[in-house]
């Protein structure tokens, strides 16, 4: 090796700084390196300039080395691309944390200090995002993490001050107002711990959403809310089939009836991207139907063919309606749902979700429909009510005309649902807001609970698993105490009230059960749906069912039609496997 070498000349010296510097030039202008394609220190900016830096290097090694008189000794050029590499980076690395630490320490009135409760990629993602706001709405002050193992670790220069344990701890010691709860993937467990915790320091609490409702898996300052009653009752992410929707939606000419309700609309919204031939949206009230459709298309002048006014209880209109429409597959939401009102007013329940739902049957047997999905409740399950009533036996006629028709007719049973019009929610919210009490029924009474769009979004996958005489069961997760459920919406609006226990109505369960005492759990092709089968009503057990007889009278013989149900299911044979 030439180490000493001979001396260089001043031409030499010059000819190769020429060459590296129009190498880098050139080769930076291929990669557009300088052209603000990757952010100032990134990782990407990283690769781009080693590429640079090393190619030019590379490039006037070999041409130092082929010429017959070198320019400078073989080593420097080499020694030369590390060196410059490194001075390089380390003037982008400096720059950019003298610009963060500038933004760290901003001291705006304006400004909310924040810790992050997770050190994690989510963490950073948003120590990243809340650095780069434009806004600067956050001013991080440090993480906390329950892994030990981050406990002396910095991100970006700020400290891992503990566990959540030393929420009260830390937020004294920095003077936090918020704290961020980074884990799209916590279950509602942490979140309650958390929200427990940080009421108890005196600060703020906002959430990141779930993994499921990120738009693509990344988080940011523009992600973070505050914590609602659905991450504190927990959320999931559904692994839902679109292949199988698509199947049998994707150019389908698709009804639901009761399309203006919580349900029907939702999944009216749910079905409309698959991109049926025809989206038919029936149902009796008129403002109802203004707003999905305002919802769905952005317009609302109710003058097109998808929208129907009429009423399932009318059997001719219904039989009209179907013949001339022809749809293909059925959702039928359409139902009275409040248990209360049922009890005293049963004949409206077989007025609407007996006749009703046998009208609606008929119409679609006659209109040769493919598929057809009945919307039952978990009340149905062991009913003891005149709603729980009325959906068993909804849910027996299904099974009947299953068997008498070439499409598969089924239906879908979960429990309540966050959100919905009259819902527990809806009621404590406004009890809240009026300064309370808050009327529960019983400290220890408890419920399933689901989100709206989580319900229809397996209703809808459901329907594309489920076969002739089935009710699909949908994974309710966890039952919750409604007293549990109250406390959680007082702490959330900071609200003084009061709860108010008032015993359990007639009809209502301490407990609602899934599945009934004959039904086992049998989950053959979707984790979070199981399948029942459901033993068949023919019509001539509803006809004699009296809408306008005795209150009495009618419970007992609605309860009468569902015994004969549950005789007839101890003797249905076991589900196959698949």
């Amino acid at each position: 090796l030439d180490l000493a070498g001979r001396p260089v000349g001043p031409g030499d010296l010059v000819a190769v700084c020429l060459l590296a510097a129009g190498l880098h030039l050139a080769i930076g202008w291929l990669l557009r390196l300088h052209q603000g394609r990757s952010e100032v220190a990134s990782f990407e900016e990283s690769v781009l300039l080693g590429t640079v830096t090393f190619g030019t290097g590379f490039v006037v090694t070999a041409v130092n080395a082929a010429i017959p008189e070198q320019w400078v000794p073989r080593s420097v050029p080499v020694v030369a691309a590390f060196l410059a590499l490194v001075i390089q980076a380390w003037g982008r690395v400096m720059w950019r944390h003298l610009r963060e630490r500038t933004r760290q320490h901003h001291d705006d009135a304006e400004t909310v200090p924040t810790l992050i409760m997770g050190a994690g990629d989510a963490g950073r993602e948003l120590l990243h995002s809340m650095l780069r706001d434009p806004a600067g709405r956050y001013r991080p002050l440090g993480f906390l993490d329950d892994d030990l193992r981050k406990r002396y670790r910095r991100i970006r220069g700020l400290p891992v001050l503990g566990t959540g344990e030393r929420l009260d701890t830390a937020g004294r010691s920095t003077g936090a107002e918020l704290v961020v709860l980074a884990m799209p993937s916590a279950g509602a467990p942490v979140v309650r711990r958390m929200g427990r915790r940080a009421r108890d320091a005196g600060v703020e609490i906002k959430v990141l959403p779930g993994v499921s409702e990120l738009f693509d898996g990344r988080v940011g300052v523009a992600d973070i809310r505050d914590v609602d009653v659905t991450d504190l009752l927990g959320r999931r992410q559904i692994d839902t089939d679109v292949s199988a929707i698509a199947g049998y939606l994707t150019g389908k000419r698709v009804l639901v009836t009761g399309a203006g309700g919580s349900i029907g609309s939702e999944l009216c919204r749910q079905i409309h991207p698959f991109g049926p031939a025809e989206l038919i949206m029936l149902d009796r009230d008129e403002s109802a139907l203004h707003a999905v459709q305002l919802s769905i298309s952005g317009r609302a002048l109710l003058d097109s063919d998808d929208t129907v006014l009429g009423d399932i209880r009318d059997s001719r209109f219904l039989t009209d309606l179907f013949e001339q429409r022809r749809p293909e597959v059925v959702f039928h939401a359409a139902a009275l749902k409040h248990l209360p009102m049922l009890e005293h007013y049963p004949g409206e329940a077989i007025k609407t979700n007996v006749w009703g739902t046998q009208s609606v049957l008929a119409a679609a047997q006659a209109a040769c429909v493919e598929r057809f999905v009945n919307i039952s409740t978990d009340k149905a399950a062991n009913p003891c009510s005149v709603l729980g009533y009325s959906k068993r036996i909804a849910e027996g006629l299904t099974a009947a005309t299953a068997a008498e028709t070439s499409g598969t007719y089924l239906s879908v049973r979960f429990g309540n649902v966050l959100g919905s019009r009259g819902s527990v929610l809806t009621v404590f919210s406004a009890q809240i807001e009026a300064g309370g009490p808050v009327t529960v029924t019983h400290p220890d009474v408890t419920r399933y609970f689901m989100t709206v769009a989580e319900a229809v979004q397996l209703v809808i996958q459901a329907a594309a698993i489920g076969r002739d005489a089935e009710a699909l069961v949908l994974d309710m997760g966890q039952p919750v105490r409604i007293a549990d459920v109250a406390h959680q919406l007082i702490d959330l609006a900071h609200s003084d009230a009061q709860i108010v226990y008032t015993g359990l109505r007639p009809g209502e369960k301490m407990h609602e059960a899934l599945f009934a005492d004959t039904e086992p759990d049998h989950r053959p092709v979707h984790p979070q749906v199981s399948h029942v089968r459901v033993p068949a009503l023919g019509i001539a057990s509803v006809l004699p069912l009296d809408g306008w007889g005795n209150p009495a009278e009618v419970v007992d013989a609605l309860a009468a039609a569902c015994a004969t149900m549950s005789q007839q299911a101890t003797r249905l044979p076991a589900p196959r496997r698949r």
